[in-house]
């Protein structure tokens, strides 16, 4: 091996390990439609702690509302979803989604006790809204069917992250933490509700 030669590897090494991977905006065909399903209610905030505090609220209520709710909230949701990717319109859908973390977070806080179909109608409400968001980000090169499965899973996960968090109303002490937590997502959704309406007015 020449001098040049091993002069110039350790700086090609050193590219190589330091070099930060490229990726595409859109991720392409079946594979790339679930990724990017998967991946999409984790990088918005108010759906992330909206779809939480729904496992969270179930679990609150107890059975049959612990597994019912989590599960409404994503099957109501593809239907959301669909209408998204069909382009077909629902009245401002980001000030509902702010408003779904709002009203969600402040059910936890309160240790709000409503009844089962009512609070299923609540959920399927803010779930068609949620649905419509993801559908209408679909990226253009994404397999839509890949891509509404990787969105109903990761919600789902998300749910029973919710679900995991709620059974600490078991002990006192974790009932006051939820609270707390649902106080903290109310603030969020109060947050991102105020931004939404500063960018409609």
């Amino acid at each position: 091996m020449s001098l040049r030669v091993m002069r110039a590897l350790p700086v090609a090494i050193a590219g190589l390990v330091l070099a930060e991977p490229a990726f595409a905006h859109e991720q392409v065909g079946v594979g790339g439609g679930l990724v990017s399903g998967l991946l999409h209610p984790l990088t918005g905030l108010d759906h992330l702690i909206a779809m939480v505090a729904v496992g969270i609220w179930g679990a609150q209520l107890g059975a049959p509302a612990i597994w019912v709710l989590p599960i409404t909230f994503p099957l109501v949701m593809a239907v959301g979803g669909v209408l998204g990717v069909l382009r077909i319109p629902l009245p401002m859908p980001e000030i509902v989604i702010a408003l779904s973390a709002l009203v969600l977070g402040a059910a936890v806080a309160m240790r709000l006790r409503l009844p089962f179909a009512a609070a299923a109608v609540v959920v399927a409400v803010f779930a068609v809204f949620h649905g419509h968001a993801h559908g209408a980000e679909l990226p253009n090169s994404a397999n839509p069917l890949a891509y509404g499965v990787g969105f109903v899973v990761a919600t789902g996960l998300l749910h029973l992250c919710g679900i995991i968090i709620g059974t600490l109303t078991r002990w006192p002490a974790g009932e006051r933490l939820i609270q707390g937590l649902g106080a903290v997502i109310a603030l969020l959704g109060g947050y991102f509700l105020a931004q939404s309406l500063g960018a409609v007015a």
